[in-house]
């Protein structure tokens, strides 16, 4: 996330916490796609990590972008710490120094992909004088968690307190990780549902199509998505499979019910973070948090709250989906292309919930686990031995019929299902990228993670 939300105004009742999502929601005409990704900045001469400070650092990064792009700087106490644009899209940096775009929300995959292009060009004009690349991993696959540089941002310094309080792989997904995200509209509360619960039942298979993080600590790790299982043991209280989406009556009210039980990271007020971490949401609004006796909840801090929060689909007022490891350029774009052909056309939505219609939590919670090691060949239980490389296929094709449906062209008359190749290359091969690579390490790279400096970088 680039930046904090800033309004002040007071906010006092659970209804006026509904209201805040139901305001996301918008015409069918206006829906848009955003897309979020982040890539691992390193020194090509001696693979190392990249650092905050000094003439090569994310620092010089930052504002030798903010020349070429023209973009503001977004601050943190007078340190700098991403860019933002008129048009909506913002550059953040992770906690282990990850470059982040966060793009603004467009109305087709096409407009995206040259939206991904240009700021690729513009990074590399950026990065190349100063001996950077970027790692296109989900995890960083060489430094140790206490080899990889700490951002300067505050939000940061609390979390990685907090983090080992409630998990043991906190700091892990923080400082080592990189993802893909894509966000979409809905129209209204019962859209909502319906697109939570088919994407969300379907994260696993984006997981196990986009598994590209094998290698830890300079070998494999026993994973195809270490990413996606790193997760599993970050905070049980704000990540996970929200199996409440799937109870009858779920809606709005389910979803702050569970932000209210969830405890707090920080409250923001002028420019300084006040550490809560633990406290409760519900305390800010009685005026009763003890780290801040007297002070109330504003629609600041609510915002803010709603972006701690880190289930595999995230609702805000949009909704995020978050299961993916990061690629390159095309695996960015088929990601985009994945989600917006499965929710942006009602057939294949119909289409999506039927797929997954009989599949129970326990299901759901078993594919989840099991996928960060299995990938494709993850067993859909109770569905006659039915593997999740069965389930993509199905996916996919319903993905492209809902592309071909929305019938958006570039310039040179072809619509958004191009960008599925690389996905359905995947599917056929039976392989995802991580199993690529961990071929590649055994053989042609003769069991070192060294050439992916050279071979997995945009």
């Amino acid at each position: 996330m680039a930046r904090d939300t800033s309004d002040s105004t007071p906010i006092t009742t659970r209804a006026e916490l509904v209201a805040w999502f139901a305001e996301g929601e918008k015409p069918r005409e206006r829906f848009r796609i955003g897309t979020e990704h982040e890539k691992i900045p390193f020194y090509r001469e001696t693979r190392e990590p990249v650092p905050y400070a000094g003439e090569r650092g994310v620092r010089a990064l930052l504002d030798g972008l903010a020349r070429e792009t023209g973009w503001e700087p977004i601050t943190d106490l007078g340190t700098i710490i991403g860019l933002h644009s008129e048009a909506g899209g913002a550059i953040s940096i992770e906690p282990g120094g990850q470059f982040e775009l966060s793009g603004a929300a467009l109305p087709d995959v096409h407009a995206t992909v040259r939206e991904l292009d240009e700021h690729l060009a513009a990074v590399r004009r950026v990065a190349e004088p100063l001996g950077i690349g970027f790692l296109d991993l989900g995890m960083s696959p060489k430094w140790r968690r206490e080899e990889t540089p700490v951002m300067p941002k505050s939000r940061y310094r609390i979390m990685a307190a907090y983090m080992p309080k409630v998990g043991t792989l906190g700091l892990d997904m923080m400082l080592r990780t990189s993802t893909v995200q894509v966000n979409v509209d809905f129209a209204s509360e019962s859209d909502m549902v319906r697109k939570l619960r088919a994407s969300l039942a379907l994260q696993p298979v984006a997981t196990a199509l986009f598994a590209n993080s094998p290698f830890t600590d300079g070998r494999p790790n026993g994973y195809l998505s270490r990413r996606s299982e790193i997760w599993r043991d970050t905070d049980a209280d704000r990540t996970g499979m929200l199996p409440r989406a799937f109870e009858a009556g779920f809606g709005y009210e389910g979803y702050v019910d569970w932000l209210l039980d969830m405890p707090m990271y920080f409250v923001k007020r002028g420019d300084i973070y006040h550490d809560v971490s633990g406290a409760s949401f519900r305390d800010l609004m009685a005026g009763k948090l003890p780290q801040l006796p007297g002070e109330y909840a504003t629609v600041s801090d609510w915002a803010n709250h709603a972006s701690t929060a880190f289930p595999e689909v995230r609702l805000k007022r949009f909704l995020e989906m978050r299961g993916s490891d990061v690629g390159g350029p095309g695996m960015i774009a088929a990601q985009a292309a994945f989600w917006t052909g499965l929710l942006y056309d009602e057939s294949a939505l119909d289409a999506v919930l039927d797929l997954v219609k009989g599949w129970s939590a326990q299901t759901r919670e078993a594919m989840r686990a099991t996928v960060p090691r299995l990938g494709l060949a993850t067993p859909v239980c109770g569905c006659g031995g039915r593997s999740l490389g069965a389930v993509a296929a199905e996916a996919l094709a319903i993905a492209r019929a809902g592309l071909q449906a929305r019938a958006r062209r570039d310039e040179s008359g072809r619509d958004e299902t191009q960008y599925l190749q690389p996905l359905e290359a995947i599917v056929a091969a039976g392989r995802s990228r991580a199993e690529e690579l961990l071929a590649d390490y055994e053989a042609r790279w003769q069991r070192s993670v060294e050439p992916a400096f050279a071979e997995c970088v945009f």
